[in-house]
């Protein structure tokens, strides 16, 4: 009976059992979200909840603010999925230090419905997938809004490639693509740092992601 139980939750949070299925298949990468709560997560977690397998980010709990993975990373590939509503706004931040602008302290990697029509007079360097201020990336490859989008961010510092629905968006050398100065013209410290905190930066948007999972490289 509990084993029969346990397959019907398992069917009805299928985001949940799909994140089980890709674990076994990826037995290098562990997992950074177990599809039930936050722990292993710091940061605000009124803002981000845990629900049917998905973290989301809602502006009714506040909207804004950053959800930190408690460890530290250097190197690593992350896989990750995302479903944006329209007009959402969000970033990844790595190698973040917990205090601070991830985007100038750290680095941040653009989530964002490119599509949105309040978007379209953004800088190159703003859509989805750019290293924010640093590094744009191509548009066209994001699922239509409320969509799932797969994500892979490969990092090996200073180096970065970012792979969106199977098609590489973006790579290339931080730290070369800043050395005569930024895109945004402002200081990106945090260009130097090869290690730090993993998080969802806010903007008071709703997203949701699931199937969140790490395979650190020496």
């Amino acid at each position: 009976m509990k084993k029969i139980l346990l397959g019907l939750i398992l069917i009805l949070n299928f985001g949940y059992a799909e994140g089980i299925a890709q674990q076994i298949s990826e037995p290098e990468f562990v997992s950074l979200f177990n599809g039930q709560n936050l722990d292993g997560w710091i940061g605000n977690k009124t803002s981000y909840r845990a629900e049917n397998g998905m973290i989301i980010i809602d502006p009714k709990g506040g909207g804004g603010g950053n959800l930190f993975t408690e460890k530290e990373y250097g190197n690593f590939v992350l896989r990750f999925e995302f479903q944006l509503t329209p007009g959402a706004n969000n970033g990844l931040g790595i190698h973040a230090p917990l205090e601070g602008d991830a985007a100038y302290v750290g680095k941040e990697l653009q989530i964002l419905d490119n599509t949105a029509k309040k978007y379209e007079n953004l800088k190159e360097y703003q859509f989805h997938g750019s290293v924010y201020g640093v590094i744009p990336a191509k548009k066209g490859f994001l699922k239509p809004v409320g969509e799932w989008n797969l994500q892979e961010v490969i990092v090996e510092h200073p180096k970065i490639k970012i792979i969106l629905n199977g098609e590489t968006i973006l790579e290339g050398d931080y730290l070369e693509a800043s050395k005569n100065g930024t895109l945004d013209g402002r200081d990106h410290p945090g260009l130097q740092r090869s290690s730090g905190r993993i998080g969802f930066l806010g903007h008071g948007d709703v997203v949701h992601f699931r199937n969140i999972r790490i395979k650190e490289l020496n």
